[in-house]
């Protein structure tokens, strides 16, 4: 559930960029509670670090996810991603991938060079190399989060769709994103303003159909995830907003 939560939160969106809204900072923390069913079932955390290891000129994100209480006694998670990219285009430089779910576990690394259009592959766990090719207009899973973040929604309406190229477990992954609309979300924060969008995913492993995933984003400079709800083959999941700091605009 961790999983399913995490891929569909960090993909990315493809509209008209406005590069001179700025909707986040250095420094940003987002924290996210998930429940299945009744059960409180973990957190998930994004956010944008203030120093970079790397290189100055890349935004370095981190992302968590980790189950608690009694799902994690019985499945016990603990994902981390990591994403370098650049400040400007928001292109992805190098993606870290390091999950434990259960028995399943990944360790791997990916450089992207958009010169050869290669993805290269590190699998740690495995001590094998790879490369993937791959298209320019990619996001790896967690550059996606911020890349939409910098988008015109003011020029969508309802039914609009966007196709989108993420590159993720080895290959490239089409997603379709139909925006629903706009409308008010009760949150702990209050009732907010959100844009309702709607991702169509894969039916049969996880998901009841293809149109069982439902993702709140608030209709502000921020463009936060506010909330998300899916009908799972085996009960519900949602995920909400339980704490952020460092928003580079004012939040309700």
């Amino acid at each position: 559930m961790i999983r399913f939560f995490l891929f569909f939160f960090f993909f990315t969106l493809n509209f008209y960029a406005q590069p001179d809204t700025l909707s986040f900072q250095r420094g940003e923390f987002l924290k996210y509670k998930i429940q299945y069913g009744l059960l409180n079932a973990g957190f998930a955390t994004v956010e944008l670090k203030s120093e970079n290891s790397k290189s100055d000129t890349l935004i370095h994100a981190v992302g968590k996810g980790w189950t608690t209480g009694m799902v994690g006694f019985l499945f016990p998670v603990e994902d981390r991603y990591e994403s370098y990219f650049t400040e400007n285009e928001l292109k992805p430089k190098y993606f870290v991938r390091k999950v434990s779910e259960g028995g399943y576990t990944q360790d791997k690394e990916l450089t992207f060079d958009y010169v050869k259009h290669q993805a290269f592959e590190v699998n740690h766990k495995k001590g094998t190399e790879k490369s993937y090719f791959i298209q320019n207009d990619i996001q790896d899973m967690l550059s996606s989060f911020y890349y939409m973040r910098r988008f015109n929604f003011d020029i969508l309406k309802a039914n609009d769709s966007i196709d989108v190229n993420m590159f993720f477990d080895g290959k490239m992954n089409p997603i379709k994103l139909i925006v629903l609309g706009r409308e008010k979300v009760k949150t702990r924060y209050g009732k907010l303003d959100a844009i309702k969008v709607r991702p169509l995913v894969l039916k049969g492993r996880v998901f009841k159909d293809e149109e069982n995933v439902t993702i709140w984003i608030s209709d502000d400079h921020n463009k936060i995830p506010l909330k998300i709800k899916a009908s799972l083959i085996v009960g519900s999941a949602k995920a909400e907003l339980v704490e952020y700091n460092g928003l580079v605009h004012p939040f309700p």
